[in-house]
């Protein structure tokens, strides 16, 4: 957005909102190749494992139902991955929303002062690009892996309810 013309301030422009989310030390991996994007996934799975697991140990008898036992400590490592993927969804969905939007909302000096800047038509085709080829992939990736989670999640529970 040009310097002179937006009164948008710098850290509240969509692109620099998305340029932001983007080299985050926690949004930065939604973007990585597919393999690598997994095996975070599965490292958060496991390191979810280190809270749910002795947790689910010590709600059932190891001895007695392992079973149980196994199924608790899935669901809980799959709920920390859940709120973990919805929080990244989230963020990369509020920033593509405002990259699409053909005004900019932001505020010049607090809560109370919001304004409205509209958008010049290069600018908005500029970011409707980036969202399009760049963020859209990201925020489908991590949509279709958040119901895949809910789906296995499910399986569990439906597990646990037939044992």
């Amino acid at each position: 957005m040009s310097q002179s013309l937006c009164p948008v301030p710098a850290d509240q422009r969509p692109i620099n909102e998305y340029r932001d989310l983007k080299a985050s030390w926690f949004f930065e991996w939604s973007s990585w190749p597919r393999p690598r994007f997994q095996r975070r996934l599965l490292l958060l799975w496991g390191m979810a494992w280190f809270v749910s697991g002795p947790v689910a140990i010590a709600s059932f008898s190891l001895k007695e139902a392992p079973f149980h036992t196994f199924l608790a400590a899935a669901l809980g490592a799959n709920v920390l991955l859940l709120l973990i993927l919805l929080r990244l969804v989230l963020g990369w969905a509020y920033v593509g929303d405002r990259l699409q939007r053909p005004t900019v909302v932001y505020e010049e000096t607090g809560w109370y002062d919001g304004q409205e800047w509209q958008k010049p038509e290069p600018e908005l085709a500029q970011d409707r690009l980036i969202y399009t080829y760049e963020l859209r992939p990201i925020l489908q990736r991590l949509q279709v892996t958040l119901l895949a989670l809910v789906i296995f999640s499910l399986g569990l529970a439906l597990g646990w309810a037939l044992l």
